[in-house]
């Protein structure tokens, strides 16, 4: 049974913030990133072909291990699993999504920005959960800080992780992944140059 420790282990350094704008682009991206050596994607639902996309990917690449993210509600979480997604991300922690998602044995990542959001999730049982927006609340200051009062916690930061950056969160001893746009940029996508986006995977994979 898939874990929440599972996608993180399997999605260093990178999970790639993919945003699907024409179901046409989502194959070509999900395999450019595969050629590059990542094979766990989050699909966020901010298009409105996010979950056939999903859907499309899972069916024709289910191998790989695909997140649907900026999810919401408990609506969004029943479609997206019904979609073939095999974990949920989540940009807040609302206890009306982390008790659905428990007591149906999805594997969601809750999204965090305090303590008090942190103790929420762990109320509920999610000792890995998303900080978020990462670089806004406090990076990599936030984090360590963080890892005093919950030992038990595995971060997947997302929101400002960059080139720049990244290895300064996967340095610290609570993070095992970050989540990251910039490995799929949008002019790449609209202009279809796949073989930048394996090459950038391909750099973030080496790490």
């Amino acid at each position: 049974m898939l874990t929440a420790e599972d996608v993180l282990t399997r999605a260093h350094p990178v999970m790639p913030v993919m945003v699907i704008d024409t179901i046409e682009q989502a194959l070509p991206m999900a395999s450019a990133l595969k050629a590059g050596g990542i094979s766990v994607f989050e699909i966020t639902l901010r298009s409105d072909c996010a979950i056939e996309a999903i859907e499309l990917i899972k069916k024709e690449m289910p191998d790989c291990l695909l997140g649907a993210g900026t999810v919401i509600n408990v609506e969004q979480l029943h479609q997206v699993h019904q979609a073939g997604a095999d974990f949920v991300i989540s940009p807040g922690a609302m206890p009306e999504l982390l008790s659905a998602a428990r007591d149906q044995n999805i594997v969601l990542m809750p999204g965090v920005s305090s303590a008090s959001d942190v103790m929420q999730a762990l109320t509920y049982g999610y000792q890995v959960q998303k900080l978020f927006p990462a670089e806004v609340v406090g990076g990599v200051a936030m984090l360590k800080s963080l890892s005093g009062p919950f030992p038990q916690v595995s971060f997947c930061p997302t929101g400002g992780i960059s080139p720049d950056n990244y290895q300064d969160y996967l340095a610290l001893s609570n993070v095992q992944c970050v989540g990251g746009s910039w490995l799929v940029p949008k002019p790449a996508v609209e202009s279809g140059d796949w073989a930048e986006i394996t090459r950038l995977a391909k750099e973030t994979a080496l790490i």
